[in-house]
């Protein structure tokens, strides 16, 4: 059984290494995955999702009016301080996973790591830090489908999280139809191709 607290509390730690190197250009950056946001933008969210889920300040959550509310709050904060502010909640945030099986905060900040490292052609996410939440929701997804289907498992991941373009994931070759492929995307299918790492 996957320790949710613990691949949290994992990826906050990655997150954070991954500051120490960004200057501002790369901060600067558009995110492909969501393009209404820079890289900055994404440290605010990762630090303002859950300083308002343990503040229990979640109206309109986890819509637009939520995440625009808190990326917005922190839009002149300093790096440095968002990093805090997230590592400063990773335990109150590790402590809500338990017996949790859909533990949307360990699932969010995944998929914004690996947005970031495809932002930053920094390659694919290393794999503990996102194969456990593949492993959680693809049998959902999929059900028998799931073993039947040969598409790359990170692939197949960003896929679920609205991260592909219908035409990527028409790529991928399976015997699945497109509202098929539509309806495995968490967000709503997209038509904007995005970064593949290598």
């Amino acid at each position: 059984m996957t320790d949710w607290g613990q691949l949290y509390r994992d990826n906050v730690r990655a997150v954070a290494a991954l500051a120490a190197d960004l200057d501002e250009e790369r901060l600067g950056r558009t995110v492909p995955a969501t393009p209404a946001w820079t890289v900055r933008d994404v440290y605010a969210h990762l630090a303002g999702g859950p300083a308002d889920a343990v503040s229990g300040r979640m109206e309109g959550a986890p819509g637009p009016e939520w995440t625009a509310r808190h990326v917005g709050e922190r839009q002149a904060v300093p790096l440095a301080d968002l990093v805090a502010e997230m590592q400063a909640n990773a335990g109150a945030v590790a402590a809500t996973t338990v017996d949790n099986p859909r533990p949307a905060l360990v699932w969010d900040i995944s998929v914004h790591h690996a947005d970031l490292h495809e932002a930053l052609d920094l390659g694919r996410l290393p794999d503990p830090l996102w194969s456990p939440v593949l492993e959680a929701i693809a049998p959902r997804m999929l059900g028998e489908e799931y073993d039947t289907i040969d598409v790359p498992a990170y692939e197949l991941y960003r896929g679920f999280f609205s991260r592909r373009s219908r035409t990527q994931m028409r790529a991928w070759g399976t015997p699945l139809g497109d509202e098929r492929l539509d309806g495995l995307c968490i967000f709503g299918p997209r038509e904007d191709d995005q970064p593949i790492p290598a």
